[in-house]
């Protein structure tokens, strides 16, 4: 019980204490400042400098046993506290080696005993550890501090960038981020802070010195001219009392300096620094067995001392059998496996392909940049929540990678793994596109809109305005892009959709329509059919948000056929309302192309059973007549602001759809039972069965037409 009271006691005292640090820091550094003006007695100074060279080695440990930076990121202020205590312990003992004669027990055992009495051996020793620390440990420091600083500033947009990535795919939350960035901040205004610290210690030691001879000036004035000494008295006493003073302020500045230079190299680390360097170090054995042999050959060399190279070589000898024996031992454990195992996965990784990805020449890097007011990143996340909108399904993460390979300016847009779209646009600059209504050209960079492919011209800030003013349409940079990328989702969306995204889709409903699902899935229908129908209708460009009347549409008509070609009719029909408004315009028609009744009678009779299913069979000639009055039509709805839309009966849509898609990919086709029947229609042309009479097309004709079909 007592000693329990005891400990309770003790930890009370402790966190007194901490609550209290500030109040001590402050007493601390008012308590040095005191120290410069006010005599300390020499037992006094005794106990400080104790301190002082307690101090450093505390500080040289937690520096070995740190495994980054930041976990001692006080450092910098503290080594200028540390500086100053260290050059006011300096004044408190000149004061006394002047004035006295006497300076303590700790600097009389430092000239003493350290330096043997010999004050030309201890000054000797004294300069050797300041240029030490001077020339070899602090400049290094210093540079590297220096060196780390700057790259790690020049890094900062790139680990920026990954950081909006990982939080834009969803790989960690906004806190985590926030973690991250304050992190990268950190390590930036740390190792400018090292980089500043460094300048204390190196005018420390030039402060050494120049106090270790202004003591050995004054003493000898002081010893000869006041005291009455002779010279050799004057010289051994306050050499001596000033080179132990020397030695016992320089040994701490040294352990401190070499604090700081393992500090500021322990970058890419894992453990602390003494596990580092033993498994590093003794990582291959195979050099240490050739280290052994070379040393078991020195102490074979005449007229070299045998001894020590033979205990050397036998030590290292050992060293690395012993690795070897744990080598082999190792192999029959389990954890072996363990590891081998981790490494096949890490290994498995790397065959991952991201669903979609985006990469960008190093010159886009501002887009993605937070810190340079990119909101690509922001973009995306907005474009995500609108096609989860418009098209019913969730877009995976989009990543973001920065690839050396592209322009500067030059982006690629992925889908797993496959390049489908790419552009170029200039950061800083505007993009003014022509919709006809500007009548007079702008100065600029003249270029192609990459998402519809219509002239353009990159223009500067200063430009937008006088653009938009005649009639440009002007967009920023980033928007060009998030254009394109929106563009790309919709045309692709099909290919975005995986069976495990339709599996996640189908597990949503059941939570609402667990009979639906129930009924449907797997009883009626595979995940393969249901996957297949929804692929079918973004292929079309038709949203599947309406997901309930699909699956009950499909789990209606699924104990009737299997085949997926009609079943997506199916859905079609019961999606009208979806297909209506898709395609209305905005005064509440719907403008299209029409088939002749005769030319639909033909297709009807065209229709041929396949090792594949049904399929339309024209020849070559009437093919390409019909391609040619589609596109002309299309183009007349296009010069009219209007989408290019074929209106057919249900019996030939989904077969004549698979015919033109390869060839006519952004011709909707529609058939008359997948719109409501209050919708105003209006054709604007027909497609004829009496225009293909007699119009047979040559072959060269032919390829250019259908774009090298083969029929």
């Amino acid at each position: 019980m007592i000693r329990d009271d005891r400990v309770t006691l003790r930890n009370s005292a402790l966190a007194t204490l901490t609550r209290r640090s500030d109040v001590l820091v402050a007493l601390g550094v008012v308590g040095v400042l005191v120290m410069m003006i006010m005599p300390l007695p020499p037992a006094l100074l005794d106990v400080l400098l104790a301190l002082n060279i307690a101090i450093g080695l505390t500080v040289l440990l937690v520096a070995i046993y740190n495994t980054e930076p930041l976990q001692f990121s006080v450092f910098p202020g503290m080594l200028l506290m540390i500086t100053l205590f260290r050059l006011a312990l300096n004044v408190a003992s000149t004061r006394l080696i002047l004035g006295d004669g006497y300076a303590g027990q700790v600097i009389s055992a430092f000239g003493g005993f350290v330096v043997k009495g010999n004050y030309i051996v201890g000054f000797i020793v004294f300069l050797i550890l300041v240029l030490i620390n001077f020339i070899v440990i602090t400049k290094g420091a210093g540079r590297v501090a220096e060196v780390a600083a700057r790259f790690t500033l020049d890094a900062m947009p790139g680990k920026q960038m990954a950081i909006d990535a990982d939080l834009n795919n969803g790989i960690i939350d906004e806190q985590e981020a926030r973690r991250r960035r304050e992190k990268i901040s950190r390590e930036a205004d740390f190792y400018g802070a090292m980089d500043g610290a460094s300048k204390f210690v190196r005018g420390d030691a030039i402060a050494s010195l120049i106090i270790t001879a202004i003591n050995i000036l004054g003493g000898f004035a002081i010893g000869m001219i006041q005291l009455g000494m002779s010279f050799p008295e004057a010289i051994a006493n306050y050499t001596l009392l000033t080179v132990g003073d020397g030695l016992v302020n320089q040994i701490p500045a040294l352990i401190v300096s070499t604090s700081a230079g393992i500090i500021v190299t322990r970058a890419g680390a894992q453990n602390n620094f003494g596990h580092d360097v033993t498994a590093q170090l003794f990582s291959r054995i195979r050099p240490l067995f050739i280290v052994a042999a070379v040393l078991m050959f020195f102490a074979l060399v005449p007229g070299l001392p045998a001894l020590p190279f033979m205990i050397l070589s036998l030590l290292v000898g050992g060293i690395a059998f012993s690795l070897r024996s744990g080598r082999k031992a190792e192999q029959l454990t389990p954890e072996l496996a363990v590891e081998e195992e981790a490494s096949e996965e890490k290994i498995e990784d790397f065959l991952y392909v991201d669903p979609m990805e985006i990469e960008i020449g190093y010159g886009l890097i501002p887009l993605v940049d937070v810190e340079q007011n990119g909101d690509l990143l922001n973009r995306i996340t907005l474009i995500r929540k609108q096609q989860a909108l418009d098209l019913g399904i969730i877009i995976p993460p989009i990543r973001i990678r920065d690839n050396i390979q592209l322009k500067p300016e030059q982006y690629t847009i992925k889908i797993r793994g496959i390049e489908i779209a790419q552009g170029e646009i200039k950061v800083g600059y505007y993009l003014a596109l022509n919709a006809g209504e500007a009548g007079e050209e702008i100065e600029g960079f003249k270029t192609t809109e990459p998402t519809f492919g219509m002239p353009a011209t990159w223009i500067r800030g200063e430009n937008r305005e006088r653009a938009e003013l005649l009639g440009y349409a002007v967009i920023e940079a980033a928007a060009v892009l998030a254009t394109h990328l929106v563009d790309v989702i919709q045309k692709n969306s099909w290919r975005i959709l995986g069976r495990q995204d339709a599996m996640n889709l189908v597990e949503n409903i059941k939570k609402d329509n667990p009979a639906l699902i129930d009924e449907l899935y797997p009883n009626l229908l595979s995940l393969a059919v249901i996957h297949k129908v929804l692929q079918k209708l973004l292929r079309e460009s038709i949203p599947i948000r309406d997901l309930t009347t699909i699956l009950e549409t499909l789990a209606d008509y699924a104990p009737n056929t299997k085949d997926v070609e009609i079943l997506t009719e199916y859905a079609r029909f019961a999606l009208n309302q979806t297909i209506t408004r898709l395609y209305q315009h905005d005064d509440g028609r719907i403008y299209c192309m029409t088939l002749d009744p005769e030319l639909e009678e033909m297709f009807n009779r065209e229709l041929e059973q396949t090792a594949q299913g049904r399929a339309l069979s024209l020849t070559p000639e009437v093919f390409a007549a019909i391609i040619r009055q589609i596109r002309d039509h299309a183009e007349q709805l296009s010069t009219q602001g209007r989408r290019g839309i074929l209106l057919t009966a249900p019996t030939i849509r989904p077969y004549l759809r698979k015919l033109l898609e390869s060839t006519l990919p952004d011709i909707s086709l529609v058939s008359y039972s997948e719109l409501m029947p209050t919708v105003e229609v209006e054709s604007i042309g027909v497609v004829t069965h009496r225009s293909l009479e007699g119009k047979a097309a040559p072959l060269e004709s032919l390829t250019e037409e259908t774009g090298g079909t083969g029929l």
